[in-house]
């Protein structure tokens, strides 16, 4: 399955595994591009150095393309994307903004820049600024998100940018693979179906949440803030509605969700932490190697796409 973006990237199949904050780590990320896909690493808000000993044993894992995510609010982000060129990473996918201060010194080094994007304004101006590829996401993914749904969003993206497309938001089986290409998208980001990988360092508390959940499960938090965020339903979630619904201000309303990624990721709390899923979270059945769930992926689209 070979297309503009495996091409682009070096990779065999045209799958990304999404940039999740305290869930995308080396041990993940090196089991999806072993597998044929591109993993990616997050840097979040890790300290500077971290990253780079999680560059460098990601490497000792693989000998295959992979990524690191840099979100440009972090203030660590500039440091970030230094070490991103002193260590060799050959991708690099970036959020919240845009990457233009660091894309002289990464393309000058040969890093592939592809920026997440919810509008079609933002992926024309990231065209301009020299990104190699756009990841147009749809408000169906779990995290931080946008206002428009995949289905509506990569059409548009496609048909205003000449570089490659990556679809993200609401993809989990080979179904929602060959929906991307016939969108007019090279490939597809993954998170939500890699959280319960069996390499996932992620807590067993927060692999069964999402195994255990169904269609309706998730829910929308921050709207009124303008950072709306998508996860599961739980006792965080019912009280951060209520106070937004109440009109709280900004500055509370981050307060009651300060450390509450880490707190469901690594310790296991899904009760009082915030456990981010897409809401194709209901698709996923039971815990996969990484390596399951990308040929599963790839041999389905196969069969549909001869059906075409």
């Amino acid at each position: 399955m070979q297309t503009k973006l495996t091409n682009l990237l070096g990779i065999r199949y045209p799958v990304i595994q999404g940039g999740m904050a305290w869930v995308a780590e080396y041990h993940l990320a090196s089991a999806v591009s072993n597998a044929g896909g591109l993993g990616i690493i997050a840097a979040a808000s890790a300290p500077p150095e971290v990253v780079r000993d999680q560059i460098r044993q990601m490497k000792k894992l693989t000998d295959q393309p992979f990524g690191v995510n840099v979100m440009m609010l972090n203030p660590n982000a500039p440091e970030v994307a230094k070490i991103i060129v002193e260590e060799g990473v050959p991708v690099v996918t970036t959020g919240a903004g845009s990457p233009a201060a660091y894309m002289e010194m990464w393309k000058n080094a040969g890093v592939k820049v592809l920026p997440v994007v919810a509008s079609v304004a933002m992926a024309k101006l990231l065209q301009r600024e020299g990104a190699d590829a756009v990841i147009a996401e749809g408000m169906e993914a779990g995290g931080h998100i946008g206002h428009t749904t995949t289905m509506a969003l990569v059409p548009q993206v496609c048909d205003a940018v000449d570089i490659p497309v990556v679809a993200a938001g609401g993809i989990a089986d080979g179904r929602g693979l060959c929906a991307a290409l016939m969108l007019g998208a090279q490939g597809v980001q993954m998170g939500t179906a890699f959280l319960v990988a069996k390499e996932a360092q992620v807590h067993e508390n927060y692999k069964n949440r999402v195994i255990k959940a169904k269609d309706i499960d998730t829910v929308i938090t921050g709207l009124s803030t303008g950072h709306p965020v998508r996860c599961l339903r739980n006792d965080m979630t019912k009280a951060y509605l209520k106070l937004e619904q109440e009109g709280a201000p900004f500055e509370e309303l981050e307060q009651l969700t300060l450390g509450t990624l880490r707190k469901a990721v690594i310790d296991g709390d899904v009760t009082n932490g915030t456990v981010m899923a897409g809401q194709i979270a209901g698709m996923i059945k039971e815990p996969k190697t990484c390596e399951e769930i990308i040929t599963q992926l790839v041999a389905q689209a196969d069969r549909l796409w001869e059906q075409r």
